[in-house]
């Protein structure tokens, strides 16, 4: 009997602890995952890939068709200006030139030949004039009939016509002299061109001919080298797409990696930025040349470069995880925690960010802090007092609201920032600013600090749109304006005394890891909330029918799917 009564016992027991460890199961316990803020260097780049070229390269061609007889240089020869790299057949061209010079002592011997009869037909007029003299005198005392003086008069004029005809000629052959020249000098110009000589001092990259082959310049130069003029210096072609170039600026540091040294990191500066658009598969981009020293000769033309364009950079700042910035804690990880919803959840709909909190949240890296859900019976736990809340786009209507909120909030935190309350209004247009005066005036608050502002915006000089371009600018590339600096506003969440707590923040520049921080109360190795898991036991599944399956229900916190 006694040992029945122990077996009874021990299977309560056992049946007891089972039915606790199942309870307890059966209690969802959530994690909140945290990652610290840090310290560090925050680079913002552009990333683009671009070709490797030579600064300057020359095209080598041939003004003359023929074969290749001699070849100087081959690839990676350095050559120097003046040098023979190429010899073409001279045979053909040395014919012509013969010819042409033939026909030039032709037309030369025409030329003595035709001055001669110029002479010959000189004397002649002489000799006619001289006959014709006589013959005046002679019928002037009746001892000449009238016709030989007729006749004497005949042949003077027909020597001046003689003479004029052989002038003629005499030009004529001059002109021959000098076309026979030009064939010549024609004809020893292309001579001179079957040798290919380097036209600058430089490195052989490129050959295309090999002796023997047959060159045909009939259309257009045939290219038999390509020289690079010098290696040690070489630029990035980089193809940057529109959404970017608005940031880029000559003068801007560059690093790239090529996969021939996959373990280094080369440096390079912005040079230009090109206005000619390339379209292709209507993604349109602009190509930037970037200036790259080669001093160790490592980088080749045509390699691919993978280049980062350093639009800013910040050196030893605070840091926060980008993760914790698109963290929104839905309804349900508040209701988990036994928390009331704040304000701050509420104005955002309570839909979850791109931090993965909720249903199959992604969690931090760093500092996973398990938190097991409270009994229904429980009582809530004490809310958070809500930090102040983001300001509002600035307008007449949202500046109003923001004065009166003066007196500072509980909880030793802020609730009116005079500074953001200045920043808002210098954000405002001037009737918009006018406005918000008189109706602070009207509501007895001090405007002498806005008054200021006013006043100091009036005297300082305005910049003039589209000015004229400063002087010495020779491209467009000077007349860019700086890049503005970049701030924004964000919330970032922290978890203390089991609570979760908004916490303000004026951000700066972000690499897409980590984003700078400007102002705010979080310091070095505070912990920020990057996601919560553990919450899909929570979560209450629709009724059958009941509305779109579709369409997320009101009830339901969208934890894994940030705007």
């Amino acid at each position: 009997m006694k040992r029945a009564i122990i077996g009874l016992l021990i299977v309560l027991a056992i049946g007891a602890g089972a039915g606790a460890y199942y309870i307890r199961r059966g209690a969802p316990e959530i994690q909140v995952n945290t990652s610290p803020i840090t310290r560090g260097d925050i680079v913002d780049t552009v990333g683009a890939s671009g070709t490797l070229q030579a600064v300057t390269t020359v095209q080598v061609g041939s003004q003359v068709s023929g074969n290749i007889s001699f070849l100087g240089a081959d690839f990676n020869s350095i050559v120097k200006k003046g040098q023979v790299i190429a010899r073409l057949d001279p045979s053909l061209f040395d014919a012509q030139l013969q010819q042409a010079r033939a026909n030039l002592q032709q037309t030369r011997a025409n030329l003595e030949k035709a001055q001669s009869d110029l002479e010959r037909a000189k004397v002649q007029l002489t000799d006619a004039q001289q006959k014709y003299a006589r013959a005046k005198e002679l019928a002037a005392k009746q001892l000449l009939p009238q016709s030989d003086l007729d006749a004497a008069k005949i042949a003077v004029d027909t020597a001046q016509a003689g003479l004029q005809s052989q002038q003629a000629t005499v030009t004529q052959t001059q002109a021959a002299v000098s076309q026979s020249q030009a064939s010549v000098n024609q004809n020893q110009v292309n001579l001179d061109h079957t040798i290919i000589e380097a036209p600058i001092d430089g490195i052989i990259i490129q050959r295309s001919v090999d002796v023997g082959q047959t060159v045909a310049a009939s259309m257009q130069a045939p290219t038999l080298f390509v020289i690079a003029a010098d290696l040690t210096k070489m630029q990035v072609n980089a193809n940057i797409d529109e959404a970017d170039v608005g940031r880029i600026r000559p003068g801007q540091h560059v690093t790239f990696k090529v996969d021939a040294y996959p373990t280094e990191t080369f440096e390079g500066t912005v040079s230009q930025i090109r206005l000619q658009p390339v379209v292709v598969s209507n993604v349109t981009t602009y190509g930037t040349v970037i200036d790259v020293p080669n001093a160790q000769l490592k980088l080749k033309p045509g390699m691919t470069a993978n280049v980062k364009l350093e639009i800013a950079k910040r050196s030893d700042v605070l840091r926060v995880p980008a993760a914790a910035l698109r963290f929104r804690p839905s309804p349900d990880v508040f209701a988990a925690l036994n928390q009331p919803v704040p304000p701050e959840a509420l104005a955002t709909g309570g839909r979850g960010g791109r931090g993965g909190q909720g249903r199959g949240g992604s969690g931090g890296a760093n500092g996973t802090t398990p938190v097991p859900a409270t009994p229904a019976g429980a009582p809530p736990a004490a809310a958070a007092s809500p930090a102040a809340t983001p300001p509002a786009a600035p307008g007449p209507a949202a500046a109003a609201p923001a004065a009166s909120s003066a007196a500072p909030a509980g909880n030793g935190r802020r609730g009116f920032d005079p500074a953001r309350m200045m920043e808002r209004f210098k954000g405002l247009s001037a009737d918009d600013q006018k406005a918000f005066i008189a109706r602070m005036k009207d509501r007895g608050q001090d405007t002498s600090l806005f008054e200021k502002e006013i006043q100091a915006t009036a005297k300082a000089p305005a910049k003039a749109k589209g000015a004229a371009a400063p002087q010495g600018a020779q491209t467009i590339d000077a007349l860019f304006a700086p890049l503005p600096s970049v701030e924004s506003r964000g919330r970032a969440w922290v978890f203390m005394d089991r609570q979760l707590k908004p916490v303000n923040l004026r951000l700066g520049i972000t690499d897409g890891t980590n984003t700078e921080i400007l102002s705010g109360e979080l310091q070095q190795s505070m912990e920020v909330v990057t996601g919560v898991t553990g919450l899909t036991a929570t979560r209450a599944q629709p009724a059958s029918g009941a509305g779109n399956p579709l369409l997320p229900s009101s009830g339901r916190g969208q934890g894994g799917r940030g705007r």
